[in-house]
């Protein structure tokens, strides 16, 4: 059982803090639930305690579990099927699985992929979702904000084609494929 202070990982919306336990009654059946603050978005979301296994809520990743998480993140893409469709559903099931590994590949994966190719409008999508669970967790695992973890992150996958070069007077600019100047 966790504590209200805990910090933990709830598969497809990401981490949290536990802020409190509390008795509901929900549809006519009194359950008690975590009270989980999410630290994007400010969002609060209510986990049946006697869930917990079949739901898989973890404990957020410690600083060893942090390095591996950045070596799946500089490694090299794996082969993905050429279908999108097969492509999408695998995907999906490591993010489903929850496994912090598994969401860090598809994210380096979806983000390479992007930089060669683009991405269709699900796979974009999914490749958000998927880079905010990650996030949510090693903003509360690192200690740091938003804005740094996603450096970090871009900064491991560290894909050349990831940024564009725009040259002004001043001299050469680099920003990344997503900014969009108007």
């Amino acid at each position: 059982m966790f504590n209200i202070g805990d910090k933990i990982v709830y598969p497809m919306h990401g981490a949290g803090v536990i802020v409190a336990i509390e008795e509901k009654e929900i549809l006519g059946r009194k359950r008690k639930y975590y009270i989980m603050k999410m630290p994007i978005g400010d969002m609060k979301v209510m986990v049946p305690v006697d869930n917990v296994k079949e739901i898989g809520i973890r404990e957020i990743i410690d600083d060893e579990e942090i390095e591996q998480v950045f070596e799946v993140l500089k490694g090299s893409k794996t082969k993905m099927p050429q279908n999108w469709n097969r492509r999408y559903r695998l995907n999906m099931d490591k993010i489903k699985s929850g496994d912090i590994y598994e969401i860090a590949s598809v994210v380096r994966n979806l983000m390479i992929r992007d930089a060669e190719k683009g991405l269709s409008t699900g796979e974009r999508k999914m490749l958000n979702s998927a880079k905010q669970m990650l996030v949510s967790e090693l903003v509360l695992a690192k200690g740091i904000d938003r804005q740094q973890t996603e450096t970090l992150i871009d900064e491991a996958i560290n894909c050349p084609s990831l940024w564009i070069t725009t040259t002004h007077i001043s001299g050469s600019l680099l920003f990344p494929r997503t900014f969009s100047r108007n």
